[in-house]
């Protein structure tokens, strides 16, 4: 036989490959792709009486085989929930298809399934208005539609594709115009910044690949995006959920956006907005308001996989108190367990009666300490846990038997958070641990669910496993076989997963693994992390009336009404420290606001440089925490002396701003709003802030701006229209006109920008190096003024409680709310606060002692104070006001944009005062500019 290369054929297929590649430029070979579906058609629609919505019934066109055989009838329900909210489901018309739980995500039920009869009143009508959205349709073939019924702005067109929907293969498409600014479809590591990138790959499905892994599946599963678009100057935002938990790739066009499911149903939610924090108010009323946190949680943390025996604990704890730098919560990974089973301690390293001593002091302190347990359950005849479960019946099954497994301890099952048995079971576990160790909360780790091995396996007879003293205990040691037998391990249709087309039981559960009343895990498995959150949640709320505080790695719709979140396996370098922040502010969006990264990079060793501005950054992360690797040098922050100095220095802002952020704990709580959020947030008119990814708001005021580069002393920001104070260094002003060109700020090594904005008023207090110290001092009010304003208003808020209740609700006794605005018309400045049910701050003795306004020149006479509307003689009897003058501004502007002003000082503080943050008072004085 002649070798290909000079074989008579050659000059043929040469020719065929020619043709090949003009007939696909002329659009030839995509017109002969396979056709997925030809559509469905609506041949029935009426309305169901009582504003129950409406009911129709689609039938398919043409039947198609590409990814199996169409669905030949579908229903059609469509409700107005509320003003702002609209819901089409679409599904089988004649038997029930999976969908999320209602007992995991409480919502109002859609009407049932009838086999296609459809009662009520026919409807006819175009369109079907709600009081914000309206939704549109079309017949033959069926579309449908929502838009705006104020401006007819359309927010979801589906007419420019066909709906295909088989068992196993769900696609719809939406029209978008080009200038849409989208955010979310979550988790994943977005190189690209906050804002979403055409032709970036979008898949969803929770998975247990490390976050340096860009563009792909990661721990979480969030199929809701945030649509935000410039209108005539004023930015107007919606977003879309489709709350599915099947594995699904979106593809975002930049024109389009069309989603690929491989199960379940189609249940969309529109939010109206139109404002970004309206969008997550509107959201979490949907999924469920986060979870509130203690107070003790936005103290920093300090983690570390490798402290292999509680004396490093402890010299840990003694080390950040010598440097003093602040330590609020010391963590364990898994070093506390007895061969890395949950639930037990080593008995060598972690002996409980010294382990009980050193919590014993450091609770005395007001320290925290948490500990780390995952899913899997070691398959042991002599451990008691083990035992428990298979009496009861809890672990997930493949072929009627428990599935197995392999993670840290080596061979082990699951539990089954859908069963009521595990669920209870569980609650069961967590209580007899915490009397073996009281524990302050608990972080709950590799709940994708992730496995070592893939496929069916058994435990090896050749071998041991896990294999003694391995150096790589994450290497699979059982006997395995992939499992290719069923449509459920090897759908039709396969989904990006892992960045690569994984199969879906890859380093994870079988798909055809069955949960309680048969579920399959083929369903269920993007559930798995937030089952578990749910069932943590309860048990701990059920110890001892306390607020839970729980850490879990995998994430679905709602979880951040039990748990926070962190981004999980980064790597310290400097692409990682950035990459950070746009995870961050995702979380926010998805209504989980208690979130940050792991500080200085979990792996490998940082550089000392990079660790400066990670703790800088991180200081300000809502959920602050340094953790690291058994194979990384220790990072702790007191390890290099600059590193320290900059802790310090951030650290130290951030204990001054706690109650700022324990405040927008409760706003987030209440509403939703995130306590990181992106700067379009607070200015939706400013579109160069749409894809700002580099800097970012704690709440709506205060804005962060972190060195991202290597050898950088300084930062090119961007500030939205107005005056920005440096916290750090209020002299330091910048003024912006809103045009968007960059201010260069000055960051040397131990410094970070961060700004308030005006009309803010700011509650902060001393700090400390531990919040039960940092949360007695006395207040200081900064109150914040366009600078050189003679009429201007600010307004701000503070909300203290007793954390250890598990409702975070404004209670006479249990909390205080107050409320602060300050006025300036012409020399005359006023400062009130109106404090609701004050009796618990006075209990507490809460004062504030100081007053210090921005934007004024000169300093104050005149002083005049009234508590509860009488003088103050007895309220700062104690005290002796006074006041005093800043020093000279320092004004930066745009680059390209002169500032000039004359100005000698920007501050005014009035000091000496003792006023009771729990009574109503109204200050006021009159500025005077001295020579």
């Amino acid at each position: 036989m002649l070798p290909f290369s000079h074989s008579p054929i050659l000059p043929y297929l040469l020719w065929c490959l020619l043709l090949l590649t003009l007939a696909s430029s002329n659009g030839v070979v995509a017109a002969a792709k396979p056709q997925v579906g030809s559509g469905y058609k609506l041949v029935s629609l009426a309305q169901l009486p009582n504003g129950g919505g409406l009911v129709g019934c689609l039938q398919v066109k043409q039947r198609t085989s590409t990814y199996g055989p169409d669905i030949p009838r579908l229903r059609l329900f469509v409700k107005h929930e509320t003003r702002e909210r609209v819901r089409v489901q679409i599904t089988d018309a004649d038997k029930q298809r999976w969908e999320v739980p209602y007992n995991l995500l409480p919502r109002e039920p859609a009407p049932p399934v009838t086999g296609g009869r459809v009662t009520g009143a026919p409807f006819t009508a175009a369109e079907y208005p709600g009081e914000e959205l309206v939704f549109t349709y079309g017949r033959d073939p069926f579309w449908f539609a929502v838009h705006r019924r104020s401006t007819r702005q359309s927010l979801f067109n589906t007419s420019a594709g066909a709906l295909v929907f088989k068992d196993q293969y769900l696609e719809v498409s939406t029209a978008l115009p080009k200038d849409a600014a989208l955010y979310g479809l979550g988790e994943n590591t977005q190189p690209g910044g906050i804002q979403l990138r055409p032709n970036d790959p979008y898949t969803i499905y929770t998975t247990d690949i490390s976050a340096i892994n860009l563009n792909t599946d990661l721990y979480g599963s969030h199929p809701v995006y945030m649509d935000l678009r410039s209108l005539g100057g004023r930015g107007v935002a919606h977003a879309v959920l489709l709350l599915n938990s099947n594995g699904m790739d979106v593809f975002y066009r930049g024109t389009s956006l069309t989603y690929k499911v491989i199960g379940g149903l189609l249940d969309f939610y529109f939010f109206a907005g139109p404002t970004p924090l309206a969008v997550v108010d509107q959201y979490t009323s949907m999924i469920g308001r986060p979870a509130p946190m203690p107070y003790w949680a936005f103290g920093f943390h300090q983690c570390r996989w490798g402290y292999k025996n509680l004396s490093v604990v402890e010299g840990v704890v003694e080390g950040y108190r010598n440097a003093q730098i602040p330590l609020d919560v010391i963590w364990n990974d898994d070093d506390h367990m007895d061969a890395a089973k949950d639930f037990t301690l080593d008995p060598v390293n972690y002996p409980r009666p010294k382990l009980l001593a050193f919590l014993d002091k450091i609770h005395a302190q007001g320290m925290k300490y948490i500990v780390l347990i995952d899913p899997g359950i070691a398959v042991n005849n002599s451990y008691g846990v083990y035992q428990r479960g298979m009496a009861r019946d809890i672990f997930i099954k493949l072929d009627g038997q428990p599935y197995l497994a392999q993670v840290w301890p080596g061979p082990v099952y699951f539990p089954d958070f859908l069963n009521p048995n595990g669920v209870s079971w569980w609650i069961d576990e967590v209580r007899r641990f915490h009397d073996l160790v009281p524990v302050d909360g608990l972080w709950i780790d590799m709940n994708e669910a992730s496995n070592f091995c893939t496929g069916k396996c058994t435990i090896p007879k050749k071998h041991q496993c896990p294999i003694p003293d391995s150096k790589t205990p994450w290497v699979c040691c059982l006997d395995c076989k992939n499992l290719t037998n069923t449509r459920w391990d090897e759908p039709p249709y396969k989904i990006n997963a892992s960045g690569q087309t994984a199969r879906l039981g890859f380093n994870t559960i079988a798909t055809s693994a069955t949960h309680y009343n048969g579920i399959l895990e083929y369903n269920a498995h993007s559930l798995y992390g937030f089952s578990q959150a749910m069932a943590t949640h309860k048990a701990l709320q059920g110890l001892q009336g306390k607020r839970p505080f729980i850490l879990t790695r995998s994430t679905f719709v709602g979880s951040g009404a039990y748990a926070a979140h962190w981004t999980g396996d980064n790597k310290g370098t400097w692409e990682n420290l950035r990459y950070s922040i746009s995870t961050m502010l995702n979380f926010g969006i998805f209504g989980m606001p208690m979130v940050g990264a792991d500080i200085c990079g979990f792996y490998p060793s940082p550089t000392e440089e990079l660790c400066n501005r990670w703790i800088e950054l991180g200081a300000f992360y809502p959920f602050s925490r340094d953790h690291a690797n058994f194979a990384s040098p220790r990072q702790e922050l007191y390890v290099w002396e600059s590193v320290a100095k900059s802790a310090r220095n951030a650290l130290g802002m951030r204990y001054k701003l706690l109650p700022y952020l324990y405040t927008l704990n409760y706003q987030a709580h209440l509403t939703g709003a995130p306590v990181a959020r992106p700067v379009f947030f607070s200015f939706p008119d400013f579109t160069p802030c749409y894809g700002l990814s580099t800097q970012f708001l704690l709440g709506a005021g205060v804005m962060v701006s972190p060195v991202l580069e290597e050898g950088a002393t300084s930062v090119s920001a961007t500030f939205p229209p107005g005056t920005w104070y440096n916290l750090f260094d209020p002299t330091k002003v910048v003024v912006s006109k809103g045009g968007g060109a960059p201010v260069r700020l000055d960051a040397p090594l131990h410094e970070i920008n961060v700004h308030v904005y005006q009309g803010t008023v700011l509650p902060m207090q001393r700090g400390g190096v531990i919040s039960k110290d940092a949360r007695a001092t006395p207040f200081t009010l900064v109150v914040a003024f366009p600078l050189g304003a003679t009429q201007a208003d600010a307004e701000g808020a503070v909300y203290v409680d007793d954390d250890e209740r598990p409702e975070m609700v404004l209670a006479e006794g249990q909390a205080t709310y107050a409320r602060f605005h300050a006025s300036v018309r012409g020399r005359a400045v006023t400062v009130r606060s109106e404090a609701l049910m004050g009796s618990y701050s006075l209990r507490e003795g809460l004062v504030i002692e100081k007053v210090t306004v921005l934007g004024l020149e000169g300093t104050g006479k005149d002083l005049a104070i009234r508590v509860d509307g009488a003088d103050a003689d007895a309220a700062v009897a104690t005290s002796s006001p006074y006041f005093a003058a800043g020093g000279d501004a320092k004004l930066q502007g745009e680059e390209g944009e002169g500032v000039e002003d004359s100005r000698r000082s920007v501050s005014v503080e009035v000091g000496g005062l003792a006023l009771p943050l729990g009574k109503s008072f109204t200050m006021t004085w009159n500025m005077q500019i001295e020579a």
